[in-house]
């Protein structure tokens, strides 16, 4: 079954496959993108439960005047308990993965699927704060090239990158990175860290993808909160192994059923 532009609450999905018993699967963009970049996966789910959300301000989705991650998760889950979905395995990817773990740890979830998202903000972290100014300005474009010119999109074949559509408002990268721009390294630090904690003590499933080895002082952080959460790196794939790369993230999800 797919239906494709459905309202679920204040956002717009495609829900595809059916109920098989298990988890459904919620699918989550990155930053400026929209649902369109799921298709791949959906394909390689062989039509398990799906369904790939336009996340606020994105796509078909109105926009919000606050996209704090903790709003942004509350809204996820009004269109996923509309979608009739209990406990689903939420795949984020980007800025998608910060949202849905922190859906995971304010609501029922079965796992996390990271698709290259640090969750310590670090470098970036000092990246925005030193262009803020132009950010904020009307050159705030110059900020989102340079940025979408390290994301690898030359490794992805034309079709592949035909399904990356970017809309790259500025009140999306002011409103997305609020929490980045305004908020302490060690805040966000410790924000991140209790999300986790919530994780570990729910016994939710976490595993992070990466296009690259992660840093080994990041990986200790993330198994000292949860010890059982796993990395996979997929090379290749730029900043998109959900494009490149789908069958081997649908490989990791069928570890949680």
């Amino acid at each position: 079954m797919t239906t494709t532009g459905v309202r679920l609450g204040d956002l717009v999905a495609d829900l595809t496959g059916t109920d098989d018993g298990r988890p459904p699967v919620v699918l989550l963009h990155g930053l400026t993108f929209d649902r369109a970049m799921w298709a791949p996966v959906v394909e390689a789910l062989g039509g398990r439960r799906a369904v790939a959300v336009d996340l606020p301000g994105h796509g078909d989705s109105p926009p919000r005047a606050s996209y704090a991650p903790a709003e942004v998760a509350d809204v996820l889950h009004e269109a996923v308990t509309a979608a009739g979905l209990k406990a689903p395995v939420l795949v984020g990817h980007s800025i998608g993965a910060v949202l849905a773990t922190a859906y995971a740890a304010r609501h029922p979830a079965r796992a996390v699927l990271n698709i290259d998202q640090p969750l310590l903000a670090g470098p970036f972290a000092d990246l925005l704060r030193s262009v803020e100014p132009v950010l904020r300005g009307p050159g705030y474009l110059s900020v989102w090239t340079t940025l979408s010119d390290g994301m690898g999109t030359e490794e992805l074949s034309p079709s592949q990158r035909a399904l990356l559509r970017s809309t790259p408002r500025q009140d999306l990268l002011l409103g997305y990175w609020k929490e980045v721009l305004e908020t302490s390294p060690e805040e966000l630090r410790r924000q991140r860290t209790d999300e986790l904690t919530t994780l570990r003590e729910q016994g939710t499933g976490y595993h992070h993808v990466s296009r690259a080895p992660l840093p080994p002082a990041y990986v200790r952080w993330l198994r000292s909160l949860l010890p059982s959460a796993g990395t996979t790196v997929l090379p290749g794939s730029g900043h998109f192994p959900q494009l490149a790369r789908p069958a081997s993230l649908v490989e990791i999800l069928s570890g949680w059923g």
